[in-house]
């Protein structure tokens, strides 16, 4: 072989490796994504994809900021069938950049990063309207370091969050903004909330109840009279979170009561002794399912409208919740009114204002407890 040709080879062997380091699809960790963290101080970051190699490689991974880039680590690896799956301990914080490599006989073969990584906690935010995306005005992150999971993708926490109804606006930026303020680390949401439910529409398939909720579509009456939830709402709540595993998330944040509370048809509205009997079933039935025992706050929810703004009924419900340890405590929402409502207090979904107050409160009650429990 002459040196032209010996050049040719060469530079070929080397595009070859070049493209290969393209090719490392990565299915974890996504952009932008949150891991919860499992102590204070850290998390495990689970790292997958897929790889073609005639050998088995060695795999190293840094993670680090555009300050610190971070040393390469080795890393015990399972490959079958062409994909691999390993993880790496990381310190609480981010956004991290995650850098990882695949080696044989010393040359890299393979590699990928991804750019936003980070190690904080999660927020399963759920219930009706003023848990969703009905606010007057929407929010955006202001902090950079709060993201929301599509069910599919990670990105960027600005309205309107995906997976909860409503096209407008929402308390997670401002919540989120102040959390990393408090704490220092990226927060995520999973979004589940649905507007105008009632605590029956989130009850688990074929659980009874004596009268319907105002809107009928997740519910069915019975040939005995009474009437079922259908288990819509449910279903598609467990299917959002289950997958994010035992200890995946900090907490859910359940903002409802509106619905159940002083229904203009009165045949329609929930005693309190019962909504806070569904709703005790909701969070024991919910952590069976999802297999550990997740932490729940619980809101005090009733506000309508001047002159209807608060339900003692529903009030003391979701207070008994509290005190028997069922659930922790969340703001008491209906205190915000007037410019804090829509049509400054003419409606029940929160102004721009309101929600930046209602994420305010939501940080007041959470994140002393975190400072607290977490260790």
């Amino acid at each position: 072989m002459n040196r032209i040709s010996s050049f040719v080879s060469i530079a070929l062997c080397s595009f070859t490796l070049l493209r290969a380091a393209d090719t490392l699809p990565l299915s974890s960790p996504l952009n932008f994504q949150v891991i919860q963290r499992a102590s204070k101080s850290a998390g495990t970051i689970i790292i997958s994809g897929k790889i073609v190699s005639s050998k088995t490689p060695t795999f190293e991974a840094k993670l680090g900021t555009e300050a610190k880039p971070g040393d390469w680590n080795k890393l015990d690896a399972t490959i079958q069938d062409g994909a691999f799956n390993t993880k790496l301990e990381a310190p609480a914080g981010g956004w991290y950049r995650l850098d990882l490599r695949a080696s044989t006989d010393g040359n890299i073969i393979a590699e990928s990063f991804v750019e936003h990584v980070g190690i904080g906690d999660i927020f399963v935010v759920t219930g009706q309207s003023n848990s969703a995306n009905h606010g007057a005005e929407k929010q955006t992150t202001k902090s950079g370091r709060v993201a929301t999971f599509t069910g599919k993708i990670w990105q960027l926490a600005n309205d309107p969050q995906p997976g909860a109804s409503g096209g407008n606006g929402s308390f997670m930026p401002p919540f989120g903004d102040e959390m990393v303020k408090r704490l220092d680390i990226p927060i995520g949401f999973i979004a589940c909330g649905i507007g105008a439910t009632s605590v029956r529409e989130w009850l688990p398939k074929g659980t009874t109840f004596p009268n319907p909720p105002t809107i009928m579509s997740r519910v069915e009456k019975l040939p005995s009279g009474e009437w079922a939830s259908k288990g819509q709402a449910y279903d598609a709540f467990i299917n959002r979170i289950k997958p994010l595993g035992p200890n995946g998330f900090r907490a859910v944040l359940w903002h409802q009561g509106e619905s159940d509370a002083n229904q203009r048809d009165t045949t329609r509205t929930l005693a309190g002794k019962l909504y806070r009997e569904y709703l005790e079933k909701l969070i024991r039935d919910s952590r069976k399912d999802i297999g550990w025992d997740a932490t729940w706050f619980v809101a005090q929810v009733s506000y309508h409208v001047p002159g209807d703004e608060a339900s003692p009924d529903i009030r003391d419900a979701q207070a008994s919740l509290w005190k028997d340890g069922i659930a922790l405590e969340g703001p008491d929402s209906d205190a915000l009114k007037s410019e804090f409502r829509e049509g400054n207090g003419k409606g029940v979904h929160f102004s721009g204002p309101g929600l930046r107050e209602h994420a305010a409160r939501w940080a007041e009650k959470v994140a002393p407890w975190i400072d607290k429990s977490v260790k």
